[in-house]
């Protein structure tokens, strides 16, 4: 692979992770709770998200079994700070959780746009339009990576919104006792099936 496609994927992975916290963050923000602004994590400064196993550790190991995952340091929130009167609390968590994969979602158009304007405009340079492909694969991949309801990913924190309300706490501490179990079950999983990548080229088809 040439290595400045290399160079571009670690950029926009990263880029890319910071901008999924990032929107965690002000949404939290913007129902009240301020704990993201107030520990420093509202910034583009990578060195902020920057997560050991995540941003280093996992993306070496999944690159061993041919496919790339990464997550930066998850941006803190607090529930019990959520005070907006047209959601419940457990809608609020949700949303925010939310956030993250819908900002992914919405980078990927973006590029996707980028790619449509500069192939109109019939821009020549092919390496400009693999690297807009890899924008737009990884965000997708980021997007469904952490839509699964695994905690600690975010797809874990929508899925207790919909638990019922007497079994919710049961579920949540279960869950949480359980993350690491959890979590190295999910990436032994996407390490033997891969099934992330076919949907994210699937989307990458249909964008294309």
């Amino acid at each position: 692979m040439d290595p400045t496609i290399i160079i571009a994927i670690i950029f926009i992975l990263i880029f890319s992770a910071i901008i999924h916290e990032l929107a965690h963050g002000y949404t939290a923000l913007y129902f009240g709770d301020p704990t993201a602004e107030n520990s420093g994590r509202l910034t583009l400064n990578p060195i902020s998200h920057l997560d050991f196993f995540g941003s280093i550790i996992l993306p070496i190991l999944s690159s061993l079994g041919g496919f790339l995952l990464a997550f930066a340091k998850p941006v803190p929130y607090n529930p019990l700070n959520f005070s907006h009167p047209k959601f419940s609390r457990k809608a609020q968590e949700a949303l925010v959780a939310f956030a993250g994969p819908l900002s992914n979602i919405f980078l990927a158009i973006i590029f996707s746009i980028i790619f449509h304007i500069l192939n109109f405009l019939e821009f020549s340079n092919p390496l400009t339009f693999e690297i807009l492909e890899y924008s737009i694969l990884i965000n997708f991949i980021l997007a469904i990576f952490n839509l699964i309801p695994v905690p600690p990913l975010d797809g874990s924190k929508i899925l207790y919104y919909f638990l019922p309300t007497k079994n919710y706490l049961k579920f949540r501490n279960f869950f949480e006792k359980n993350t690491m179990i959890f979590f190295i079950i999910l990436i032994a999983f996407i390490f033997f099936f891969p099934f992330i990548y076919k949907v994210a080229f699937f989307l990458l088809n249909i964008l294309i």
